[in-house]
């Protein structure tokens, strides 16, 4: 009877171990991908430009600048500013025509202070998005770094461009890098209804697993 009874619970202790044992390898990878995720240094560079904007006035904050700023509370990431050394015009129009003409002539602007993105396992890039590309001292910004090896998460702000081929531009841009699907936000979004872009970055965020 007792050898029963004993052959009986070691039964039930195996069947138990046999349930239990997918969970809990479960549980214990999804830690180590947290843990992994938690590890990872983050940097969140971005251009942005204040002034007369389109669609929202005369703004102090650029629309590129507030989305940045989420993503980095979000995610704990480092933010650093891309600063052309010569700024762009205030008026809107005169802003267009110059940025038009630095994208014709593929220029290079020079840039004011840098940051080393190489220290960086994942890094976020905003911009607005200028003539369905990106400005072209973001690209000054990414040829001053080696991109091999790094995780680029592009975002942008604009007001019905979206990210155009910008995702593409960066692939190719950032040489051995992973480029993840990017957000785009509209201006309009970023500086007057900042809960619900709040909730894009958000809801974006969790679907990249940041």
């Amino acid at each position: 009877m007792r050898s029963s009874m004993a052959r009986t619970g070691a039964t039930l202790v195996a069947l138990l171990l046999v349930v239990s044992l997918p969970a809990y390898t479960h549980a214990q990878n999804t830690l180590v991908k947290e843990r992994d995720i938690n590890t990872k240094k983050i940097l969140v560079a971005f251009f942005s430009r204040t002034g007369e904007n389109y669609a929202v006035g005369h703004i102090e904050q650029g629309n590129t600048h507030i989305v940045a700023e989420m993503i980095a509370s979000a995610t704990g990431g480092t933010l650093f500013r891309i600063e052309p050394a010569t700024p762009y015009p205030d008026d809107y129009r005169a802003c267009t025509e110059v940025a038009q003409r630095e994208k014709r002539s593929k220029a290079r602007p020079a840039l004011v202070g840098d940051i080393a993105a190489e220290e960086f396992d994942v890094i976020f890039l905003g911009y607005p998005n200028w003539w369905g590309d990106l400005p072209m001292c973001i690209y000054t910004f990414l040829e001053q770094h080696d991109w091999q090896g790094k995780v680029v998460i592009p975002f942008c702000t604009h007001e019905g461009s979206g990210l155009s081929d910008t995702e593409n531009r960066l692939r190719t841009a950032c040489r051995g890098a992973s480029v993840l699907n990017g957000l785009a936000v509209r201006g309009f979004v970023a500086q007057n209804e900042r809960e619900k872009a709040r909730k894009l970055v958000l809801e974006w965020l969790k679907q990249l697993k940041y």
